[in-house]
């Protein structure tokens, strides 16, 4: 009980929304398990080069260890290279995966979005729970190595990365 009472005081309050504020509250530290999650980001210098936004590498690093001391994600040697680590996302970290559908739902309805840069959250907000499960468990073998269930036809990445190449594909031919 004590060290209970001990947790509780080294933080602002109780409350769960504070609490998920102090993990993923700053700007980048969503971006870097979005880029994980949707972008299947594993290495370092990925999350740097691939992220949109321009992260830089010093607040990489800094959010990396954050969400790795956090329990987010996690981090292991990569058998191909001996100074790269594989991080990879923990199953805090997985789910995540609806508070991202929702963030994108808000985002879609309220902000001035790009219909190519939206089109994943459209779909994940069509698809729902079920969709959101069926992610969740990619990314579990993904990153947890458990057993993955037999599907027919491409996972829920692959139709996510298919519509944003559908989109862009269309808006390219659309502007010559």
């Amino acid at each position: 009980m004590a060290a209970a009472m001990e947790e509780i005081e080294a933080h602002r309050s109780g409350c769960p929304i504070n609490l998920t504020l102090e993990v993923l509250g700053d700007k980048w530290s969503l971006i870097v398990v979005r880029d994980m999650m949707f972008g299947n980001r594993r290495h370092f210098r990925e999350l740097l080069s691939q992220n949109e936004e321009g992260i830089a590498s010093n607040i990489l690093a800094d959010r990396l260890r954050r969400l790795l001391a956090e329990g987010v994600i996690s981090k292991e040697d990569d058998p191909s290279h001996k100074q790269k680590a594989i991080y990879s996302l923990t199953e805090k970290g997985i789910e995540l995966l609806p508070i991202f559908a929702m963030i994108g739902a808000w985002g879609r309805k309220w902000l001035p979005v790009t219909e190519a840069l939206s089109i994943r959250a459209q779909i994940l907000e069509e698809g729902g729970p079920d969709l959101w499960a069926e992610f969740m468990e990619e990314l579990r073998w993904e990153h947890l190595g458990t057993p993955a269930k037999p599907r027919t036809g491409p996972g829920v990445r692959e139709r996510l990365r298919a519509a944003y190449e559908e989109v862009v594909a269309r808006n390219a031919a659309a502007a010559s």
